[in-house]
Order: C-alpha cells, then structure tokens, then sequence
C-alpha cells in the first residue's frame, strides 16, 4: 500500500477570487533541482532551481490557454513551498495552499544522463504533499470548478491523500461537476502493482474522463491491445477514454465513436511535462464547451508544445503559441 504519515499542523490561505473556475485541480507541488548541463549528477555542480506537479502543471496549462484553475495543495513552511506558491500566483493560478508545520516540501532532482533524456528522483515520502487529508479542502472550491482533475500521484501519496480525492469526488458529483482522471502511474510510490491497480480501477470508475498513457492503459486494464483497452475503461462506467501514445499522437474515445490524432512534429528538448500539458489542452477546451475533435487537436499540439523547452510546466503553450504551430514551416525569426 502507499506509504501513510500522521500527524497534520497546517493553516489555509483564503482564495482570491469568488468566481468560477473552469479546473479544480488537487495534488502535490514539488521544489525541482535540475542539473544545468548534461551529466550524472554525481559529476555536476550547477543545478537550477524551480518547481513541479501534475496537477500544478495541469493548473498552469490551463490558465495559459486563456482559462481559469485553482490548484489546492499542501506544503512546507519553507523557501520550496514559498517559491511554488508564489510562482503559481505569477501564472494567475489560484491558489488554496495549505502551510505544513512539521514537514518539509518535497523535492525531485532531474538530470540529463544524456542528450535527448532526463531521470528524476524523488523525495516524497512523508513529506508536506504526502500529508494532505480531506479537511484541507474548504468548503466550496471542488464546488465553484467546471471540471475537478486529479491524478493517480495523489492516491499513491497514502490512505489521507487517497480518501481526500474521494471526498474532492463526492462533493464534484454532488455539485453536478465533471471530474476528470489522469492515472499518472508512478511504480515507485507502490509497495505492490496490485495496490495501485484496484486504485486506479476504483478512480477510473468514479470519472467522466481518464486519460492515461499507452503503457498506464494496459497496466490498468491488462489488456495489451489499444481497443480492448478502450472497451475495457469505457466499461467501468466512463464517458471519454483518452489514450496519449506520445510520438504516435492520441487517441480519443466514447461509447459512439473514436477518433485519432497523430503526433505534431517538433524538435524535442525534454519531455517531461508533456503529458499534463496535453491533460491541460484538452480540459481547457472541454471547459469552453468544445468538442473532442477540437480538445484532441489542442491537447496533441500542447503536448507536442512542451517538449520544445526544459522544465515541467515552463513550456506550457499559450493561444498565441499555437497558432505559431500552425506556421511552424514559415520564418523562424519573428520580425
């Protein structure tokens, strides 16, 4: 099973705004050190300092798509949790950051062993992120989203974390709200593959839309071919199964049709982050009310968007952004 904490001393920052939001989103912010050349570590010195999260980066993409998000959370009384919080201000993200006394906010290191590649380590465990728990969720903010999106991450984090998305998912449904799926299967954060599948299978059963990876789809339903796959997340009660099969596109699907999207191409930098931005383009649109040839079209060329640069949510694409895809054959120099 996920790894538990006990003992909880926090304090919640009031919201900032009373209006609606188009995403809810719930989850763990880490401080990032990433290594500022390519190289194992061990050999390195310089090391840059950010941040990082799914649900934060899925926030972000959001917001820079012209939508509105709110990421709630919980960190450390200390220089990571300031800097996540106040960067995600700076992005116009709302924030409900509750303030951790006894544990620090977690961290990863990511280096580049080689051109092309990255491997992230993480300390989490029993961190400030670990020890989230449904009272950390004030009333109304799962309630004032269009969408509530969370992740498998969060589940994995320990039985608090996990029964604090189930609460986020009471209180969505009760409201009338869509709740939104991303498995984000991280193998390290399970004492068992059992554990996490049931989890996953459970969550799946409780959302309107799953996204998950190609990989995270049969580890999720057993089945190894892509359309057994669809049948399989569609039969657990779910009304849009999103497939990202990454350098292949993606592929969308209800129980009426499926559609396939294939992969823009662009000179990769870094991948990581590309999957939450694809989440993020596709609930944007859905939050404006579009259609799933439209949120499949936006999500695969965020996805492709932010692999072009180096961080977790940095290269998130805005509108502008694109619309500059679609000339990518034009002048490279902008005049």
């Amino acid at each position: 099973m996920p790894c538990g904490c006990g003992g909880i001393g926090s304090g919640a920052t009031a919201m900032t705004s009373s209006a609606s939001f188009d995403v809810v989103t719930m989850g763990e912010s880490l401080g990032l050190l990433t290594a500022d050349r390519v190289g194992s570590i061990r050999h390195l010195r310089g090391m840059r300092v950010g941040f990082g999260g799914a649900e934060s980066n899925v926030a972000i993409g959001v917001v820079r798509l012209d939508g509105s998000a709110v990421w709630l959370g919980r960190g450390g009384n200390d220089s990571f949790g300031q800097l996540i919080a106040r960067e995600l201000r700076a992005e116009k993200v709302d924030t409900v950051a509750v303030v951790d006394e006894k544990a620090a906010t977690a961290l990863m290191l990511k280096e580049r062993p080689r051109p092309g590649s990255s491997r992230v380590t993480y300390y989490r465990r029993c961190q400030a992120g670990s020890r989230l728990r449904a009272d950390d969720i004030p009333p109304g903010v799962v309630e004032q989203g269009k969408i509530l999106h969370i992740t498998g991450i969060t589940a994995a984090l320990g039985e608090e974390p996990h029964a604090a998305l189930h609460v986020a998912i009471d209180r969505a449904k009760q409201a009338g709200r869509m709740v939104s799926f991303d498995v984000n299967h991280r193998a390290s954060l399970w004492t068992d593959g059992v554990s996490a599948v049931s989890t996953y299978r459970a969550l799946a059963r409780r959302a309107d839309v799953v996204f998950a990876g190609a990989d995270e789809a049969e580890f999720v339903t057993g089945e190894s071919d892509l359309r057994q796959q669809i049948d399989r997340l569609l039969g657990y009660g779910v009304r849009q199964v999103v497939i990202k099969l990454g350098a292949s596109g993606a592929v969308a699907a209800s129980e009426s049709a499926i559609e396939a999207r294939a992969a823009h191409p662009v000179s990769v930098v870094d991948t990581v982050g590309a999957g939450d931005a694809f989440v993020a383009g596709w609930l944007a649109e859905m939050a404006r009310g579009a259609g799933v040839e439209s949120c499949l079209e936006v999500a695969t060329a965020c996805g492709a968007l932010a692999c072009t640069g180096h961080g977790d949510w940095e290269s998130a694409p805005t509108r502008e952004d694109l619309a500059g895809l679609a000339r990518i054959d034009e002048d490279p120099v902008s005049r």
